[in-house]
């Protein structure tokens, strides 16, 4: 008959060699990528539809403090009318073409990009009223999890991935928020090695030929709100230099330009960060923590004239 400490060293070691077991998703990569594909900025000027405005919110970080203000924005615009160059009167809500998100700013812009207005019949009760951080800490310390803790291919962040799809986002994808059709969603990170701003855009992705489709938006969010120490860095596959990518012509165009210019010494500035993730034998893996590092207020990317925000 086994002893009870027969059946305790058995218990450790299955859950070592399940812990063992525990890896991160791996993002695909684009086989050969396609200059001509259809971009997000051009579908966003064709739902637009021929206005010369933009409206965009900007979801800075700050935590469940961020999240709570950027929703009572979002309730608040469908209470205000503006009225149109042809005089037509609309909800302010309606006007929105692009949201960005930072840090606690990129709950509520992933899940309105999501789930629309319907946001606003599950959010405060679901996420904003919930003690996640209390959730998540409990998940780290439960010794269940040790084991894939102690794995190489697993962290603390993966495991906040997990619990955000549980309370929030249902395992939704890229792929899927890009079929809603609402406003063009922009959430951002910082790779840690570099300081790079990362944006989950699919453009930011072609130039690291990966393909953000098949990602999940908690691991976005996992992400963007990653503090340093407090939160291990997701990490993601550069394939960078593998599927044909060029630069645009436009950008070569504007690299000859007058720097003297704030607007495209600012692009400039952002392509030279782009560059440095091109190459995916010098960097095979990206390190992403907390947007707030690189830009807490999410404002880097709203220039319309970079097109690789």
């Amino acid at each position: 008959m086994r002893s009870w400490k027969d059946s305790i060293v058995l218990s450790v070691t299955l859950l070592i060699l399940l812990g063992g077991c525990a890896t991160r998703p791996v993002n695909p990569p684009i086989i050969r990528y396609d200059p001509q594909q259809l971009s997000p900025f051009d579908r966003l000027d064709g739902n637009r539809g021929g206005r010369q405005d933009m409206v965009i919110l900007a979801f800075s970080g700050g935590g469940m403090r961020a999240a709570a203000f950027s929703y009572g924005t979002l309730e608040t615009l469908p209470r205000i009318e503006v009225t149109t160059t042809s005089g037509k009167k609309v909800r302010l809500l309606d006007e929105v073409d692009l949201i960005t998100g930072v840090s606690g700013g990129s709950f509520t812009a992933l899940a309105y990009g999501l789930y629309g207005e319907h946001l606003f019949d599950f959010y405060e009760d679901r996420f904003l009223k919930r003690n996640v951080q209390g959730q998540l800490i409990a998940r780290i310390l439960n010794p269940a999890n040790w084991p894939a803790l102690a794995s190489a291919r697993w962290s603390r962040s993966e495991i906040a991935a997990k619990l955000y799809d549980e309370v929030l986002f249902n395992n939704a994808t890229f792929a899927e928020l890009e079929d809603k059709g609402g406003p063009m969603i922009a959430v951002s990170a910082t790779e840690l090695t570099t300081g790079s701003r990362i944006v989950f855009l699919q453009q930011n992705f072609d130039v690291m030929c990966a393909d953000l489709g098949p990602v999940k938006l908690s691991r976005a969010a996992a992400a963007s709100s990653a503090v340093p120490v407090a939160l291990a860095p997701i990490t993601i596959n550069n394939y960078g230099g593998t599927c044909g990518y060029e630069e645009p012509e436009w950008s070569h165009a504007l690299a000859q330009s007058d720097r003297a210019q704030r607007s495209a010494s600012r692009i400039l500035n952002r392509l030279a960060d782009l560059r440095e993730i091109v190459d995916a034998q010098q960097n095979p893996y990206f390190h992403l923590v907390d947007g707030g590092v690189s830009d807490n207020l999410g404002l880097k990317g709203r220039a319309r004239l970079h097109r690789h925000i």
